[in-house]
């Protein structure tokens, strides 16, 4: 069972080394306090894994990832939607203490469970499982991407202190379209090269900014307002008497 540990551990470490879904690690460090992340990325890794050992185990290979992904893409778009929105990065001291307990967990929880189905690590994890001690697999595995995740916790955690909140919202949800704009356009034309799908994914972000750039400032997300703006926009200036 060591042998699987250490292997399936050295896999995945390696494998999640620049995925997106230590970029979302990352990123969410940067909102949220680092216990917090680093704890829920880690129960979503366990069940992600216990499901990706039992299917390598019992069932082999056998998965419909293209339509898992198509999911965990379009899951992504709505996170970049809700950051947008906003919720309480533009608030006060007091308001801080609210992101680190049971809303900001269930965020980041949800967002690795779909991230990881159909990722490149499961599809290992599973492979791996096919082969080798299942329980082995499942621990050196979980702690693989839990010490790659947990790196960009830490590089998060230390950035965010010293950038504004306010690139942080809109670099964030950036983020999220990217990928999920990848996953749905990953799993939907799946014989297209990487450079197309990047492509694609790219193009969605540019053409859902100029989008939101062509709006009138009482309709952007408010964290896309430019300050002082609402004043002399002739839509929102009341006639004088």
């Amino acid at each position: 069972m060591l042998a699987a540990v250490l292997l399936s551990f050295a896999v995945i470490f390696i494998a999640e080394m620049g995925d997106k879904t230590q970029l979302v690690a990352m990123m969410f460090a940067l909102r949220y306090r680092w216990w917090v992340v680093l704890a829920a990325i880690t129960v979503a890794t366990t069940a992600v894994h216990v499901l990706s050992v039992a299917i390598g185990h019992y069932l082999g290979a056998a998965l419909p990832t293209h339509l898992l992904g198509v999911i965990a893409g379009a899951m992504f778009v709505f996170f970049a939607l809700w950051t947008l929105r906003g919720d309480s990065l533009s608030d006060d001291e007091a308001s801080r203490t609210e992101k680190a307990t049971a809303p900001a967990f269930f965020v980041v929880f949800s967002a690795f469970l779909l991230a990881e189905l159909g990722d490149k690590t499961m599809l290992a994890t599973i492979t791996l499982a096919a082969e080798h001690d299942w329980v082995g697999v499942w621990i050196g595995s979980t702690l693989g991407m839990v010490v790659a995740d947990g790196l960009a916790i830490v590089v998060g955690a230390v950035a965010g202190r010293h950038l504004p909140e306010r690139l942080i919202q809109i670099v964030a949800a950036a983020l999220f379209l990217l990928f999920g704009a990848y996953m749905v356009l990953e799993n939907v034309f799946r014989t297209a090269p990487v450079v197309v799908l990047a492509g694609g994914a790219l193009g969605t972000v540019a053409v859902a900014a100029a989008v939101l750039w062509r709006l009138p400032q009482r309709w952007r997300p408010a964290i896309l307002r430019t300050p002082g703006a609402g004043a002399a926009d002739p839509r929102t200036r009341c006639a004088t008497p």
